[in-house]
């Protein structure tokens, strides 16, 4: 009974005591939640509040009223955030209608004015990303684009190929005009100055131009600085000018279709049996097995080794079940353009593709379509720049160990170079061949008749492609200069020969052996004495 009734004292003790638990306990979550600004915070009520139940009710108001104000900021940063987003998304999509595929860049011809604004703005962007204004970061030493120097009458050339000098006058007429515009526009500039009214100045001439440099970023564009003298000694004025290059346009979109295109490879011999031998390996390979669309002319000068040469033909044709070929036997003096040209126009059938080819010629599958791609009717032929040779002996040491052909045919500085002044190999239609008038048939033996058909097609309305081809490849043979040769056809020969034999560092270490040879033989004394 007793503890009946003193749990019924307690009782009313210890609810009040969970009520004050409680409302501690919700006074110190709500100031836990509560966001504080840095100018106020929010205090406790204070003991002369008229009573705790209305301070609680005015803290719980103003807390309700930061949280909505909280709310509010929050919604219109979002909605801020969502407008940005917005506008940048107009912004990119303006950019897209503008240039919609870098190949199908469209100009709203309908709006000129915007038109060109829009090309404008093209063309400045493209100064923004070329290295005009700072550096960029580079990977390696080899990433670096160079300059290349020019003064009003030379060009000063890092890639020189073979054709080429480091110092020479512009022989092209695009670079020719080229360096002249920018020139006349620097001077031009220098003369008419912004933001001087009619102050007087000095009258510049391209006589005051020193010299300048230029490079291209073939995605950007050419950036050239010219120095022109000052007015007084040790004063110079530099003119910064550059040549955007355009968006990329299509300009024709369509299907190629090869499969009845026949190539008629011709090929003018005089003995050399063992060499054709080599080339009809070649042949069968890549153009009967692989590639199957091919016609073989052989137009053969006199009589000795001619069996030969006709039996390997024949024994091709049965083992391979080939039957496109034709042999031509003529009995005069060996004249390469007369035996292209009667192979040429020997042919009776439809229009056809020549490949005028050398019997020390190694050709690919690829090599074949590339002829077909870059010909045209009454429009294009083909140029191709081949990947000569050097002399195995010289590149690999000894003949012991020479490796096998097909692993001799690397692409690499120090086994061959492109023979960018040869002119020998070529595809073109037999109708463009046949209207631009053949070979000059006057020219005998070696060398110059190539160089003759190259510049009719030159002078020509033909589109001319010359590139160099990884799948054409001279391979090395020794050459013979005959006395025959008027002086000029001898000089061409001889140096074909040098540049056939090795690169420059190789021919170096033959020219320097003996040195070589007596280092080492000093070190190994030496090294006998320690």
């Amino acid at each position: 009974m007793m503890l009946r009734r003193g749990f019924i004292l307690f009782l009313p003790r210890l609810v009040g005591l969970l009520v004050v638990a409680c409302c501690l306990v919700s006074i110190v979550y709500m100031l836990a939640c509560t966001p504080k600004s840095d100018s106020q915070q929010l205090a406790l009520p204070r003991v002369q509040s008229p009573t705790a139940k209305e301070g609680y009710e005015a803290i719980l108001q103003e807390r309700e009223e930061q949280h909505r104000n909280y709310i509010i900021s929050l919604k219109k940063q979002i909605a801020q955030l969502k407008a940005e987003l917005q506008g940048r998304s107009e912004q990119l999509k303006n950019v897209q209608d503008q240039y919609p595929d870098p190949l199908d860049i469209q100009l709203d011809h309908s709006n000129p004015e915007k038109a060109q604004a829009n090309l404008l703005a093209f063309l400045r962007s493209q100064i923004d990303k070329a290295e005009v204004h700072s550096g960029v970061k580079l990977s390696t030493e080899y990433a670096a684009v160079p300059f290349e120097s020019f003064t009003l009458q030379k060009v000063y050339q890092l890639e020189t190929g073979l054709t080429r000098h480091p110092e020479e006058k512009p022989v092209r007429k695009d670079k020719r005009d080229e360096l002249i515009e920018v020139i006349e526009l620097a001077v031009g500039s220098l003369n008419n100055p912004e933001g001087e009214g009619n102050a007087k100045h000095r009258v510049y001439t391209a006589s005051d131009f020193v010299e300048g440099i230029y490079r291209t970023e073939k995605d950007k564009g050419t950036l050239y600085e010219l120095t022109f003298r000052g007015d007084a000694n040790h004063q110079f004025k530099k003119i910064v000018l550059f040549r955007p290059f355009g968006p990329v346009m299509k300009v024709k979109n369509e299907n190629v279709n090869m499969a009845d295109t026949l190539i008629n490879v011709i090929v003018p011999l005089a003995k050399r049996a063992s060499k054709f031998r080599q080339f009809m390996q070649n042949f069968r390979e890549m153009g009967i097995q692989q590639d199957g669309r091919i016609h073989l002319t052989v137009v053969y000068f006199g009589k000795e080794q001619m069996n030969e040469v006709k039996s390997i033909l024949e024994n091709t044709s049965k083992s391979a079940n080939f039957k496109n070929f034709t042999f031509i036997q003529l009995n005069e003096e060996f004249s390469r353009g007369k035996g292209l040209d009667v192979g040429a126009r020997f042919w009776k059938g439809n229009n056809v593709v020549l490949f005028f080819c050398d019997v020390d010629i190694y050709f690919t599958a690829e090599f074949l379509n590339s002829c077909r791609l870059n010909t045209q009717p009454g429009k294009k032929v083909f140029y191709p720049v081949l990947f000569s040779q050097y002399n195995p002996t010289i590149i690999y040491g000894h003949h012991d160990s020479i490796p096998p052909l097909e692993q001799q045919l690397i692409i690499k500085k120090e086994t061959g170079f492109w023979r960018d002044f040869g002119f020998g190999m070529t595809c073109q239609y037999r109708s463009d061949f046949i209207n631009i008038g053949g070979f000059d048939l006057d020219i005998k033996g070696w060398g110059g008749e190539d160089v003759h058909l190259y510049r009719k097609y030159l002078h020509s309305n033909l589109i001319v492609i010359r590139t160099p081809v990884r799948g054409l490849i001279h391979l090395w043979h020794e050459k013979q200069c005959l006395d025959e040769l008027t002086p000029e056809q001898y000089k061409m020969c001889m140096q074909s020969k040098a540049m056939n034999e090795a690169s420059h560092g190789q021919l170096g270490m033959l020219v320097f052996k003996q040195e070589i040879e007596t280092h080492l033989h000093r070190q190994k004394l030496s090294s006998k004495k320690t």
